[in-house]
């Protein structure tokens, strides 16, 4: 194998399948990382078991050549040092061979490296999905649901369903929950799809939606998405993202969602997150964080953090409308600003069905976006 290759697309490719690699697993050859070069280019791929990434890097792409004196072969590269050293030559190029004895040469520039490759025989293969359940949708527009809904799964492994979002497509909505079950996130889009089509409902991992979000380059490019029993796959022009799904039911969470509120406050987004911020700046000595608000007459709110060895903090702020009845709540800074950052909207309102119920935010005129979080009892 031998090819001459643009530094930064293969430092590109190589930093996003490395989000594929574990030091950890538990088939030694996983530790490596996977080079494939043939006339159409060069491709490289981890895995961890859990989620395997393909990256492809095309020897010419719109009249820009990126890859050169290809001859096709394969080799696997030691992860833990391949990377550092493809970030660290001096040149723009770099040329990469490798002989019978699976000997790799790295050369850019003066400098030259030599690794021991492994056999790429023995590199598991990633299967191929051949499946009719896919859709499409725009890149920009999966890292909005992404990034609206996976900071509210479980961290602990005692429910594991709990640790991915929840995805399904029926009555052409594409829609991604998830809950730790103190909070839950949703958001919902419309989704055209061809007539009578609909996808199993899945859960995802949510370290691997992470990862992805991370990878995927904001673009208005599509994103295909397919679904087989025990894994997805989400597939761009010149990358490949494999992840398993979670076994077992998801619950059914529609039922924690209140149908009739008590009192509505709505406000803007901006100064509500600013205000809980510094209300919990001094609260953060007990464990949750937690953050007061009490509802004033003339709209205004009172928000209040207290921690009895530090000290305390109050503070007004004017919102535009409170409707229902008087409030007195206690709840976590942290997951109400988590929830505030993910809508994004100006102007939210805040649903409340009493002190001890979950309470809903969401954008002023949109729907698609929810937000729930449990109250804490603070008496």
């Amino acid at each position: 194998m031998k090819f001459v290759i643009q530094r930064d697309q293969l430092i590109n490719s190589v930093q996003n399948v490395m989000k594929a690699i574990s030091s950890r697993t538990t088939i030694p050859i996983l530790t490596g990382m996977k080079l494939e070069a043939s006339e159409e280019g060069i491709k490289l791929t981890g895995s961890d078991s859990d989620i395997s990434i393909e990256s492809f890097i095309p020897s010419e792409e719109d009249g820009i050549v990126y890859v050169e004196n290809i001859e096709p072969g394969s080799i696997v590269l030691q992860a833990k040092y391949f990377p550092d050293i493809v970030r660290k030559l001096p040149q723009n190029t770099v040329e990469i061979e490798s002989d019978h004895t699976r000997n790799v040469t790295i050369r850019s520039g003066n400098a030259e490296f030599h690794l021991n490759g492994q056999d790429p025989e023995e590199y598991p293969q990633l299967p191929q999905l051949h499946t009719d359940e896919s859709f499409e949708l725009p890149i920009d527009l999966l890292k909005n649901l992404i990034r609206q809904t996976v900071f509210a799964v479980s961290t602990s492994e005692t429910r594991p369903i709990l640790t991915g979002v929840h995805v399904k497509l029926e009555d052409g909505n594409l829609e991604f929950i998830a809950t730790d079950s103190h909070r839950l996130a949703s958001r919902k889009i419309p989704l055209e799809q061809p007539e009578g089509k609909s996808l199993p409902a899945i859960v995802i991992p949510g370290k691997s939606l992470t990862e992805l979000n991370k990878i995927l380059d904001d673009s208005e490019d599509t994103i295909e998405v397919s679904v087989t029993e025990n894994q997805v796959l989400f597939r761009t022009k010149h990358l490949y993202f494999l992840s398993r799904l979670l076994d077992g039911n998801y619950p059914e969470t529609s039922r924690l969602i209140p149908e009739q509120s008590k009192t509505i406050v709505k406000i803007d987004t901006k100064e509500l997150l600013q205000s809980v911020d510094r209300a919990s700046l001094l609260a953060k000595e007990n464990r949750n964080n937690v953050v007061r608000l009490i509802t004033k007459e003339d709209n205004h709110l009172e928000i209040t953090g207290n921690s009895p060895e530090v000290g305390n903090v109050v503070e007004e702020v004017m919102a535009n409308d409170v409707d229902g009845e008087d409030l007195k709540i206690s709840f976590s800074a942290k997951y109400m600003m988590d929830a505030l950052k993910a809508v994004d909207y100006d102007q939210v309102k805040v649903e409340f069905t009493g002190a001890m119920r979950p309470f809903l935010i969401r954008p002023v005129d949109d729907d698609q976006i929810l937000q729930l979080i449990l109250p804490v009892r603070t008496y």
